[in-house]
């Protein structure tokens, strides 16, 4: 019976100490880690959908970003995962397909099994961007000259195996061509500016990056590797609408995590709350001015979006 008893009174305990940390959290300011360099479109828009945090109708708490920079989001997903404090004050923002095509091909200390998911907050496309003066005004122009010049077309993206080069290599394989994709250190926001100074002939890149550098009117945007026109972009064609069959498979989701091992009573409490501080008017209203598509999504959503595209990179690639 004392054994009874004693158990009894732990799990009483247990179960008021986890109600205490929901009640409780957040004691102090939260720490947000971005894979990327700042001026990117994730750390960008990072920055924007966090910025009411500190509402007594969000968390309460305001949220600062970090930045961890480096081999196309290695280097920031490999300490959150094996570094990053699990108290719930050490959130990450995570893309997607990104970390999950790189835990795929390996080299990397993360799986998608090493984080929770939170909340979603946006999805942007890839684009293929020229400088303003370049020579090619549709992606027929692009091929035409890979084609003829196998090996020399350069083009920038944020990284090996994140969504730009999943871009980059389905069209290559779509459209029987060979170009040389040059990966940057900066993320998306290097990639851009690779392609503005005519370091490189074009690029891969985010379509909310794009359209700030296209309103500059420093590039043109000649497709975008999704199954529908952008609304931000109408005028813009698809990469299917001009010929080749390359599905959605390298979009951007971009959103909230948590590393493995968070208290169950703080996910929930952020599950709750993350979604609807996203829904609020002005972070839809300076997201919408910088040219960024949000798409809020829950936790359980979010699970199931990472499972499918667990399956669908496995697959993708496997033939890639």
């Amino acid at each position: 019976m004392k054994h009874l008893l004693a158990g009894a009174a732990l799990a009483l305990m247990s179960l008021t100490g986890g109600m205490a940390i929901a009640e409780d959290y957040p004691e102090r300011p939260i720490m947000m880690m971005v894979s990327y360099g700042a001026g990117g479109a994730t750390d960008f828009q990072a920055r924007i959908v966090t910025m009411t945090a500190g509402n007594e109708d969000a968390l309460g708490m305001p949220i600062a970003i970090i930045n961890k920079p480096g081999a196309g989001g290695r280097v920031g997903w490999n300490w959150f995962a094996t570094q990053a404090e699990a108290d719930g004050y050490t959130l990450g923002a995570y893309n997607i397909p990104h970390f999950i095509a790189q835990s795929i091909k390996g080299g990397v200390e993360y799986s998608a099994d090493s984080f929770e998911p939170i909340a979603n907050w946006g999805a942007d496309p890839a684009v293929f961007v020229v400088a303003k003066d370049s020579p090619f005004n549709s992606m027929e122009d692009v091929v035409t000259y890979a084609k003829e010049n196998p090996g020399k077309l350069t083009f920038s993206g944020a990284g090996l195996f994140v969504g730009h080069h999943i871009a980059a290599l389905q069209l290559e394989k779509e459209a029987g061509v060979k170009m040389a994709y040059i990966p940057t250190k900066g993320g998306g926001a290097a990639a851009m500016k690779a392609v503005i100074a005519g370091d490189v002939m074009g690029g891969v890149n985010n379509l909310s990056d794009a359209f700030r550098a296209q309103e500059a009117g420093n590039v043109k945007i000649l497709g975008v590797f999704d199954l529908e026109r952008n609304e931000f972009l109408p005028d813009v064609p698809t990469l299917k609408e001009q010929g080749f069959d390359i599905d959605n498979a390298s979009v951007n989701f971009r959103g909230v995590m948590v590393p493995k091992g968070t208290p169950p009573e703080v996910i929930d409490k952020l599950a709750a709350t993350v979604p609807e501080m996203f829904k609020n008017s002005r972070v839809a209203g300076k997201m919408k001015a910088g040219g960024s598509p949000m798409h809020i999504m829950t936790r359980e959503e979010v699970q199931e979006m990472w499972a499918a595209r667990q399956e669908t990179l496995k697959e993708l690639l496997a033939g890639l």
